[in-house]
């Protein structure tokens, strides 16, 4: 059973649908494994935790 993880920002419930939906539909395809073989993680972290370039993404 693959296991796919996916971090990012906050994000709303329309787009981890669409974000799950397209990354299982593409894996499938590309691994030649059935979609209700996957599970998807969506971790979401808050922009004060997230760090580029030397910045906080909260202070961009």
């Amino acid at each position: 059973m693959p296991v796919i993880t996916i971090e990012a920002a906050k994000l709303s419930k329309e787009q981890k649908e669409m974000l799950v939906t397209e990354v299982t539909s593409s894996a499938s395809s590309i691994m030649n494994v059935p979609a209700s073989a996957f599970i998807v993680l969506v971790k979401e972290n808050e922009l004060e935790n997230i760090g580029v370039a030397g910045q906080l993404l909260a202070d961009r």
